[in-house]
């Protein structure tokens, strides 16, 4: 580790001048929120509450009189995916360079010094985690595991070493959910994890095809993607077989109703169609990017679906 990151400082001078335009272009706000991925903690902040409400409605209790509740789950999971993604860009900084979308972080550019962004990486976590206690135990349990399985199996292990690095890092990005759902009812029932599941089978495929699309620059990063490991026709199937895998789910959350229920499996068959059509397109980038793009589009609507149908 210590090479690793000894070559990863080299890295950063080397590439600080020939970053200096774009250093000069940035704010400090933008350059806080390229270190915690503020994307990531946006996305996640929609799994949380929805896992939150359902918790509050199926329960019997009311949102207005568990405002304090909502705030330090809110603000709580926030600040540890936060935490945990400084972390992973203080971890990443040696290889960041190498891939378009990386090359401008604060870690890379030698704007933010290192020791700053470990020290906000390690604060974010600990702050989150306290205003998650003030919660429920099990959701902070749940939070630090999320955090342990991120930063430790995925970040420092499995991402630079392992094929299947994606799945375990679905894990932690299946946490928030559970989190919202265990900050109002401890005793995580079909519901909450079926929320789980949810969003564990979700993420690779959309993460494959992703990494279809920055392919050539994993492979010079040295991170063993699928595509870059096993090649385009491979993941392609893997994404299919994963995304036949979310069909059952919606029968899980049939407490959400008919309508819910219908949405959910169109949505499900929507995106196997999509990804069987797949094979007819010889350009495995469009097809990549169609994939990646219905995959957001797919979260976002059944999160937010699953609020609604509990409002009509």
């Amino acid at each position: 580790m210590s090479n690793s990151k000894s070559y990863g400082e080299t890295a950063i001078e080397n590439n600080a001048s020939v970053l200096h335009s774009d250093i000069e272009k940035t704010s400090i706000w933008k350059d806080f929120t390229a270190l915690i991925k503020i994307g990531i903690v946006n996305s996640n902040l929609i799994t949380t509450f929805t896992g939150l409400w359902l918790a509050l409605h199926f329960t019997g209790q009311s949102f207005l009189n568990n405002l304090d509740i909502v705030f330090f789950t809110i603000v709580g999971s926030s600040l540890i995916i936060a935490g945990s993604c400084a972390i992973n860009n203080y971890v990443d900084r040696d290889i960041d360079h190498l891939m378009e979308r990386t090359k401008s972080r604060p870690t890379v550019t030698g704007k933010v010094s290192l020791g700053k962004v470990l020290a906000l990486g390690i604060t974010l976590i600990s702050l989150g985690t306290l205003c998650l206690f003030f919660t429920t135990i099990t959701a902070t349990v749940i939070g630090l595991l999320g955090v342990f399985t991120y930063v430790v199996l995925y970040t420092l292990w499995s991402k630079r070493q392992l094929v299947s690095n994606t799945i375990i890092g679905s894990i932690s990005g299946a946490v928030p959910p559970l989190i919202g759902w265990a900050a109002v009812d401890a005793k995580l029932g079909i519901m909450a994890w079926s929320l789980f599941v949810l969003m564990f089978i979700w993420q690779p495929p959309h993460f494959y095809a992703l990494a279809m699309r920055r392919a050539k620059e994993y492979k010079a990063a040295g991170i063993p993607m699928l595509p870059v490991v096993k090649g385009f026709k491979t993941t392609k199937k893997h994404i299919l077989v994963w995304v036949a895998a979310l069909l059952p789910i919606p029968f899980f959350l049939h407490s959400l109703g008919i309508p819910f229920l219908i949405l959910a499996s169109v949505l499900n068959i929507g995106w196997l169609v999509l990804g069987i059509y797949g094979y007819k397109i010889k350009d495995d980038m469009k097809w990549a990017k169609l994939m990646f793009v219905y995959s957001l589009q797919y979260l976002t609507i059944i999160f937010v679906a699953m609020v609604v149908v509990t409002l009509v």
